[in-house]
């Protein structure tokens, strides 16, 4: 009990951590919103507040990820520390196209606050679905072919004398995190595409439940792969 509770707060005391945790407040809210809709609509409009303003703590949080991103950005370069130059590649673009996102979602922030008058605000929020969709687009790819790479990896490794070692079992390890991060990121891009205008993709196709699932099952994988990546860390060190 003592442990997990210290996981908790653990998460709770970083930004990435409590980030996952009120992500998965709001979406999971979200689905119970949607499926009280019919048989409780009180319960419902109740639960659709909640996930509205965790939603909303998440948007303004984010106003400050611009001096991280950078930092981020600066160390990563043209990803020549990738394995791969196709990754590397993919992983610059990203970082441009998140850099473009930021300041956006600023603007759909303020927007949405009455802080600053447009004359079309259903502009800015399209433009920030397609920026969104884009870096998770570019994030699925780089993380299938860092899979790929690994699996590569594996191939060249002589089993007989290496499957019992350490490198492997954490290599592995990563793969294994690499694929659920591929089904996590597949399940953000159809989240993100349901946020676009009807006749792009799949916009507007969703119901309120469709997406609090998704969200949930999202939120559910970032939170066990955070947990997981920690504990992975921590064995790799004693």
């Amino acid at each position: 009990m003592s442990k997990m509770l210290n996981e908790i707060c653990d998460m709770l005391d970083g930004y990435t951590g409590r980030d996952k945790i009120i992500r998965t407040l709001c979406y999971t809210t979200k689905l119970a919103s949607g499926l009280y809709a019919q048989s409780n609509p009180t319960r419902a409009k109740k639960l659709a507040i909640f996930s509205s303003k965790m939603s909303q703590t998440r948007a303004t949080l984010r106003l400050f990820d611009d001096l991280p991103m950078l930092a981020y950005s600066l160390n990563y370069g043209c990803g020549n520390k990738e394995p791969d130059r196709w990754m590397g590649l993919i992983g610059f673009v990203t970082n441009l196209i998140d850099h473009a996102y930021y300041p956006v979602d600023k603007i759909c922030w303020l927007i949405e606050h009455n802080l600053l008058n447009v004359e079309n605000p259903t502009r800015w929020d399209t433009i920030n679905s397609i920026l969104w969709v884009a870096s998770i687009y570019l994030n699925l790819m780089k993380t299938i072919r860092s899979f790929t790479v690994m699996e590569q990896h594996k191939s060249c490794i002589d089993k007989k004398e290496n499957e019992t070692s350490q490198a492997f079992r954490m290599l592995l390890i990563k793969q294994r995190m690499e694929a659920i991060s591929i089904l996590r990121l597949t399940l953000d891009l159809v989240h993100a595409g349901s946020t676009l205008p009807k006749g792009m993709l799949w916009g507007g196709c969703f119901q309120t439940w469709h997406v609090g699932l998704i969200g949930s099952i999202s939120s559910l994988l970032g939170l066990y792969q955070y947990v997981a990546k920690k504990r992975i860390v921590k064995e790799s060190s004693t």
